[in-house]
Formats: structure tokens, sequence, C-alpha cells
């Protein structure tokens, strides 16, 4: 519910507007408030951090009236009130796949942050069967190949002038 509030509600003095916007987060239907001109991605981020497990991830934050199309924000965009009737909410990756026919979507799911920890430790079990003995012998091997043919050109290349010689004096 985006409803921007002033401190005429708490104070008499409409000098002093005590602005924030209040964001209705869909998963958890809990009400967050940011200040006015906060960026919609430090809101859907904190957002996120603070939703319990299990539920859907906000992807963006949308501005919806009934009756009017709704108005989305980008991730650099300030969160701001449109009026009355206008309300702020999360849009969840359950939402957005009910509400865009599969012929509209084009868009895919991007992660642009670095793996965390979740990650780092799902990955710690494919580590073993990766990196066991069997792949360093063979790495170990590859070397001692690379070595071998690497002494068996240059004898090679040493011994050419030797055997050139040979084969024209020979005839």
């Amino acid at each position: 519910m985006a409803v921007e509030r002033e401190n005429s509600e708490v104070n008499d003095s409409p000098s002093v507007p005590l602005s924030y916007v209040e964001v209705n987060c869909t998963s958890s239907n809990k009400i967050r408030r940011f200040s006015i001109g906060t960026e919609s991605g430090f809101a859907v981020n904190l957002i996120n951090r603070k939703l319990d497990n299990g539920l859907p991830l906000a992807l963006y934050i949308e501005s919806v009236k009934d009756g009017e199309e709704a108005v989305n924000f980008g991730p650099n965009s300030l969160l701001t009130c449109y009026g009355d009737g206008w309300k702020l909410q999360t849009v969840t990756e359950t939402e957005g796949r009910t509400r865009a026919p599969e012929s509209i979507r084009r868009t895919t799911k991007h992660e642009s942050s670095p793996l965390g920890l979740d990650e780092l430790q799902s990955t710690k079990g494919l580590l073993p069967s990766v990196m066991g003995v069997g792949y360093i012998a063979k790495v170990v091997f590859a070397f001692v190949l690379l070595f071998v043919f690497g002494a068996v050109f240059t004898l090679a290349l040493e011994n050419l002038p030797k055997f050139l010689i040979f084969i024209n004096s020979s005839m």
C-alpha cells in the first residue's frame, strides 16, 4: 500500500512534511516503509532479506490502481506515490508468471551477484568427485608426457645437422 503520509496526521503543523511510502510485500503480506526517493532496487533487496525461508522473492516493485495499468519501477527508479488509490507492491516470480502469457515473456532471470556462502556450500559436494586421485594422476601424467615429447623433439633437432651430414656423405 503506497500511501504518502504527512506530519499533519501526527502533528497539526503542516509546514514540516514527514513523507514516506509504504510497499506491500505480496509474499509476506507485510507493509514496509521507505523514505521518498529510495531506489527500488535497494527496497527490493531489503524486502528479500527480511523474508522467511520458503517465501517467493520479490523481483521488482510496481504501483497499481484499480482500472489503471500498473507502473513498474526499475532497479534505479526512485519510489514515489502517484496519489489516491495507487498502491506500491512487490511482484514475485510466481505472480509474474501468472500475469504474462508465455508468448509475451521474453526475459530470463540473471544472477548478478557473485556466489554467496550458500552457493559455495552447495557446490562443495561436487569437488571430491571432480578432484579425486584419478584426476590428479591424469594431470601429472599429462605433464610427464609433455616433458617426454619436448625431450624427444629437442634431441631430434640437436642431432638433425649430424643426420643430414651423414646422409650427404653416404651418397
